[in-house]
């Protein structure tokens, strides 16, 4: 993927840098069930198998996975959605929880959240069952509450963050998007920093202006056929072909291949018809399935190359869409990214299985909106989404992609819980706001740390004991000198914070230059605050300050003649001790 050491750290630095970037995620949200069962003999009802169920698992779905993945990428995610106060929604409020995903979720009584049960044996997904009507339209009242959701967690997430938010928008035709809330998200679209389109139908979202949409093959075909005077721009030998519009029922035809004459005709798009598409008639053959503006052809058209077709299209799909960057996903195949250059990008993926794949496409939104809201060129934000897919895709369940493993992957130091130790004032907020939205308690001390001892690794040990992150704040040297006179420290700063970055009980080291850690407590409001020392914690100067943000305070002892300023006079009285005359010692033969 990245083509050498010096790539992946470019590419890595993209990922630091959309660490805790605040992103707005509205849409259809639902929940995926996976049953693993195995067969154990055949039914005889009926010719089939008789399945015992051995695990469940429930993930979060559609517009909730891609707040999923924005989260555990290292975003700030929020989602906007409506949900149903049922057993399924009370899951899915569990797991964006799980992922840290800031839930502002709206719900609402006698609406069903969508559910996409799975049942498996193997690897082989046997049958799916899909719970949750898409024809049952959000009434005024929930009209209402989604949209005064939409406003405050946009207001929500620029008072947190300082900055205008990313919009991520995920309209898979299951009715949390209708008509007013296009609209208003279209009316309010300078509120957005940058904003990503993932809709099934793209011809709803005219006037929204997205900074990048990403349709499968099968929508990007659906989106030109329906398009007026859809056909190449000069000379090309692919084509649309759309018979007369689509009726307002019933199925219709929608065939992608060459141009008459070139050889193969008849090439399908690939992928679900929307939920608004209604019925899919199979032709005689059976090997054409027929949806509203798709159609799925098994053999026809086999030497034409998806991505091809695709790369042809790209400047007419940024015409009718209006966005500034247009990636069209081919499932497996990867995916054809075109800008504003006119020079078409492509991504490829490894083959796997069906099962393996689901939710690939959330990880590719969540990373690509993630790297262009950080200002990554476009060659860059395609690089790194099409990986954050790829790598998701080695087992079977909802895929998602987390931080770390996009680190690693690129040659990275991994950092889930392990961040990079070393770390400025500036990027510590953002980090420990990270380990917070994940359920991680904060522990926080200070001090010099001049002489790095037995007594220090203790006392960090049992400091980290207390919780599940420990930031150690250490003076500067000028700070030293303040406190402990002009003869200290012994060790400057890069050498004692190198010490303490090496210690494993240390997730993140800063230094700071003034005499009391106040202001980084103020940042990092510590779940408890760590002193060394036998005296009670009510005379911990700080004390006040971590109490009213919301921490506790602990002292810990020291080990027994175990401290910085006894190792130096030892190793100063044994500098002033005589040595022995060795002047007139005989050297051995």
């Amino acid at each position: 993927m990245a083509g050498g050491a010096a790539e992946q750290r470019r590419l890595a630095a993209v990922v630091e840098a959309w660490l805790g970037r605040p992103v707005l995620i509205v849409g259809d949200a639902m929940l995926d069930e996976w049953r693993f069962a195995e067969p154990d003999r055949l039914c005889r009802e009926a010719p089939a198998p008789v399945l015992t169920l051995r695990r469940r698992i429930s993930a979060a779905g559609g517009a909730a996975n891609t707040a999923v993945n924005v989260a555990t990428l290292g975003g700030r995610a929020v989602l906007v959605a409506p949900a149903g106060a049922d057993v399924a929604g009370d899951e899915l409020h569990d797991c964006l929880d799980r992922a840290g995903v800031w839930d502002r979720t709206v719900n609402l009584p006698g609406r069903p959240t969508p559910v996409k049960r799975r049942m498996l044996a193997g690897n082989q997904i046997l049958l799916r069952e899909d719970s949750g009507d898409p024809d049952d339209p959000l009434d005024d009242d929930g009209v209402a509450r989604l949209l005064t959701a939409l406003d405050c967690a946009t207001e929500e997430l620029r008072a947190a963050g300082g900055e205008a938010p990313t919009l991520v928008v995920c309209d898979y035709g299951l009715g949390a998007l209708p008509a007013p809330v296009r609209a208003w998200l279209v009316a309010h679209r300078e509120r957005y920093a940058t904003v990503a389109l993932d809709a099934h139908d793209l011809a709803d979202w005219r006037g929204l202006a997205p900074t990048v949409v990403t349709p499968s093959f099968a929508e990007a075909t659906r989106l030109l056929a329906r398009a007026a005077g859809a056909r190449p721009a000069s000379g090309a030998e692919l084509h649309l072909d759309h018979p007369g519009g689509d009726p307002v029922e019933g199925p219709s035809e929608l065939t992608v291949g060459v141009s008459p004459g070139a050889g193969r005709t008849g090439l399908a798009a690939t992928g679900e018809p929307t939920p608004g598409e209604g019925r899919v008639a199979m032709t005689r053959d059976g090997l054409t399935v027929t949806g509203t503006g798709v159609t799925v052809n098994a053999t026809v058209g086999e030497g034409v190359d998806r991505a091809v077709l695709a790369e042809s299209r790209l400047a007419e799909l940024r015409a009718h869409t209006g966005a500034d960057v247009v990636a069209v996903t081919l499932d497996t195949d990867g995916a054809v990214v075109g800008g504003a250059d006119g020079e078409p990008r492509r991504s490829h993926s490894t083959p796997v299985p069906a099962s393996h794949a689901v939710g690939a496409g959330d990880a590719y939104l969540a990373a690509m909106t993630l790297a262009l809201a950080a200002d990554a060129p476009l060659p860059t934000a395609a690089q790194l989404a099409q990986l954050a897919a790829t790598i998701t895709v080695s087992d079977t369940g909802t895929c998602v992609c987390r931080r770390e493993d996009l680190l690693v992957a690129l040659g990275a130091p991994a950092d889930g819980t392990n961040h990079r130790a070393l770390v400025g004032t500036g990027e510590l907020a953002a980090l420990v706001e990270e380990h917070r939205r994940a359920g991680r308690a904060v522990v926080f001390t200070n001090g010099c740390f001049d002489v790095l001892h037995r007594g220090h690794v203790r006392y960090l040990e049992q400091a980290r004991a207390l919780g599940d992150l420990l930031v150690v704040a250490v003076n500067s040297d000028g700070s030293v000198r303040r406190l402990k006179g002009p003869d200290r420290p012994v060790n400057p700063v890069e050498d004692r914070i190198a010490l303490l970055a090496a210690l494993a009980c240390v997730d993140h080291v800063v230094v700071f230059e003034e005499d009391s850690p106040a202001e980084l407590i103020e940042i990092v409001r510590p779940d408890v605050y760590v002193k060394g020392g036998d005296y009670p914690p009510e005379m911990v100067p700080e004390a006040p300050l971590v109490r009213r943000l919301g921490g506790q305070v602990r002292t810990l002892g020291y080990v027994p003649d175990r401290s910085t300023s006894a190792i130096i006079d030892r190793i100063r009285a044994h500098g002033h001790e005589p040595q022995p005359d060795t002047s007139l010692t005989s050297k051995p033969s």
